[in-house]
């Protein structure tokens, strides 16, 4: 588009266009009519303008996502053979779930064993911490890039205590950063299950800067030449975008801080926060929008949430759908470059605002001695519910809208397509802190709903 495409029209100051507004309100207050304030703290306005914005120069943008295909171990063979299946089908890397050791070298059979193929990125998210395994792992991984994940507060934060205790579980992974090389990554922060608990935008950037501090405080620079953050991408879509470029501007500010070259690989997957049961097809609208937040946001890699990851077994239908919307958006859509929103006023001044708050609950959270401290405080935990009450507030109210749950209800039976308990469970083991819950904004009214249906109880 030429450059000279408005030179004919005179420049319009945002002064004229405030001026404009308030004589076409005819007497109404223009603070109190066109100014939305949002539970972080910022204030939407009616329109953003060159004269009043601020630009922050956000590097490390990819040039393009990859499509990540997540895999749950419980067969080696067959993890394998889906990894291998979802790699010729449109996947780009692959992840894998694990609960307990498996044999790796027969899971990445024909994955990293080619030298003559393009390296392939694996990312590992394990439920367990066992020094050997992983020393076996990184020693038959040298040279390949995968990302282990290791997260021993993401999982205290989830269940409320360590792997084994606070000493033993640093000395396995400062064992473990001896054995490995440089071009694999030890250390994931897992910022997806504050959002899925109900997190606001602001603490979810300031939460992940604080949750990883702890790690370059621990460690150093010996924590490696990346860290892997796991973001969970919810619905505000300019919101979601701002968030994912605020965190890669204040990292890099927090990395500079320390003189260490450490990279923030960014994974993406849409939140499982405002998924459905019922009308469950308006999961592939949220998680379409999401996957577009996080690809404009600068993500690295995506594993899209199929439709009926909630209530159904993993399936090969709602796996290459999700995989298929991911594959639509980057040749179809053209959704490449997360640089398409650079210089856009209102997410360039989201991303600002957004920085300007979370910093500030950084250096809150630093100053008052960390992360930890604030977890076994509590502080962390209360904070979050907080804001996960206003929300499910304003949900219970119809004050935020998820079609087929609490607007366009539909007449449907769901009781017999249920293959996973989609609520909230019970836990009754000892923690040594309040874990932080993760729990979906429809779970109580489609339990209900459920359970009407059953005419009877829901086990879990």
């Amino acid at each position: 588009m030429s450059n000279s495409l408005f030179e004919n029209f005179p420049s319009v100051s945002a002064k004229q266009w405030k001026q404009k507004i308030q004589f076409d309100l005819k007497g109404l207050d223009y603070n109190q009519t066109l100014l939305t304030n949002t539970d972080e703290g910022i204030v939407i306005k009616p329109f953003y303008h060159k004269d009043d914005f601020n630009q922050l120069e956000i590097s490390d943008v990819p040039s393009n996502f990859e499509v990540c295909q997540t895999i749950y171990i419980n067969n080696v063979k067959s993890a394998n053979y889906l990894a291998i299946d979802a790699l010729n089908r449109g996947a780009d890397v692959v992840k894998f779930i694990a609960g307990t050791p498996f044999e790796f070298d027969k899971l990445l059979e024909g994955l990293v064993s080619e030298p003559s193929k393009k390296p392939l990125k694996i990312y590992f998210y394990f439920l367990f911490l066992n020094e050997s395994f992983l020393k076996k792992l990184t020693d038959f991984i040298k040279n390949k890039q995968i990302f282990l994940n290791v997260d021993i507060i993401g999982n205290l934060t989830k269940n409320g205590n360590w792997f084994y205790n606070h000493k033993k579980d640093h000395q396995i992974l400062k064992s473990v950063l001896e054995k490995s090389d440089n071009t694999c990554s030890i250390f994931g922060v897992d910022v997806g299950h504050y959002q899925n608990s109900g997190a606001n935008i602001v603490q979810q950037v300031a939460y992940a800067l604080a949750h990883a501090n702890e790690y370059l405080n621990h460690f150093g620079k010996n924590v490696g030449s990346s860290i892997n953050f796991n973001f969970s991408v919810g619905g505000n879509y300019f919101f979601e975008i701002a968030k994912l470029r605020a965190f890669k501007y204040l990292w890099q500010l927090l990395i500079q801080d320390y003189n260490y070259n450490i990279k923030a690989n960014i994974f993406s997957e849409p939140s499982l926060r405002n998924k459905s049961i019922y009308d469950y097809n308006c999961n592939m609208l949220r998680t379409t929008s999401e996957c577009m937040s996080a690809i404009l946001g600068g993500t690295n890699a995506i594993s899209n949430v199929s439709y009926d990851a909630i209530f159904h077994r993993k399936n090969e239908f709602g796996e290459r759908i999700a995989r298929n919307q991911l594959t639509i958006l980057r040749e179809e859509s053209y959704f490449k470059n997360a640089d398409f929103v650079k210089g856009s006023y209102y997410i360039e001044q989201l991303t600002y605002e957004i920085c300007e708050k979370a910093l500030t609950l950084f250096k809150s959270i630093e100053k008052s001695g960390g992360f930890v401290k604030q977890l076994f405080e509590g502080i962390i935990q209360r904070k979050i519910e907080e804001s996960a009450w206003k929300e499910q507030n304003c949900f219970d109210k119809n004050e935020s809208v998820m079609i087929g749950i609490n607007k366009y209800m539909m007449e449907e039976k769901m009781k017999d397509q249920i293959e996973l308990f989609p609520f909230l469970k019970s836990r009754s083991h000892e923690t040594i802190l309040h874990p932080i819950i993760a729990k979906r904004l429809a779970d109580r009214i489609e339990k209900e709903r459920l359970t009407d249906e059953s005419n009877g109880k829901l086990n879990n």
